[in-house]
């Protein structure tokens, strides 16, 4: 990994104590009003711990993508609390909000959502275009280095495969040094190889770039890579498995309604 275990300390160092990962406490979100009212959340309090892998799971419908865009800041809750480190997401302006997402949460999504007429290179530093910053240099060669990117950086979206392409985004989701980086079905639209490679590095970045992570996923393979499994029902916590294999997983999938 070259010089991984430095930039890893160095990622830490950055970051005041305690102000880590993610949580909520008691967040509730409901959509409509009156008797067409849906709760799509309802009194969830879970901890996404720093430097960890957290896999969000349930049936379909169980608030796992309201719970992520929640706590990712792309949506408000209806009551209850949200925290990124050390930050209430609850207290801030919008401009604050957006400033947050941009700079202290990475997110990378099944469909990519790379800009066609960029390069891979300019994709990947996009975010910090937008924020007006230069990237720190040591960090996003490593970060290009383990995704294993040297050599791609000047494609276009359109010349890369699916895996590629997601690797791309992952990058681009690590590049700020997120507190943490929600990932919403990433390998959803990847064949069962390259799929395994996106969660390898996935968890590389947990274990040699000490980064925090939070995925969605129907996956019990996939789930199995995570330290731990938060498993939703009906818009509230139903368990959360530490230590998962695929078989436990499919298990309580199983039990908890089916194809989550």
């Amino acid at each position: 990994m070259g010089n991984a275990a430095e930039a890893r300390r160095s990622v830490l160092e950055d970051r005041r104590a305690g102000e880590g990962g993610a949580r909520t406490v008691g967040l509730t979100k409901v959509y409509g009003s009156g008797g067409t009212a849906v709760r799509a959340l309802d009194g969830v309090t879970v901890e996404f711990p720093a430097e960890r892998f957290t896999a969000i799971m349930g049936p379909s419908g169980a608030g796992k993508s309201t719970l992520m865009h929640c706590v990712a800041g792309l949506d408000t809750a209806t009551s209850g609390r949200v925290f990124v480190g050390g930050t209430e997401l609850g207290g801030l302006s919008d401009r604050a909000l957006t400033r947050l997402r941009r700079e202290r949460v990475g997110l990378v999504f099944q469909a990519f959502n790379l800009v066609p007429a960029l390069s891979a290179a300019d994709n990947i530093t996009l975010p910090l275009t937008l924020a007006g910053r230069r990237p720190d240099r040591e960090w996003h060669d490593l970060v290009v280095r383990v995704l294993g990117l040297g050599n791609r950086l000047r494609h276009r979206p359109a010349q890369l495969s699916g895996g590629q392409a997601q690797r791309v985004a992952l990058a681009r989701a690590l590049v700020t040094r997120p507190e943490i980086v929600f990932a919403d079905e990433p390998t959803g639209n990847l064949d069962s190889r390259t799929g395994a490679e996106v969660l390898a590095f996935l968890r590389r970045a947990v274990d040699d770039l000490g980064q925090t992570v939070a995925m969605v996923t129907h996956d019990p393979v996939a789930a199995a890579r995570a330290d731990a499994v938060i498993f939703l029902a009906d818009g509230r916590v139903a368990d959360v498995m530490r230590h998962p294999t695929a078989a436990r997983v499919l298990d309580r999938v199983r039990d908890l309604g089916g194809r989550s």
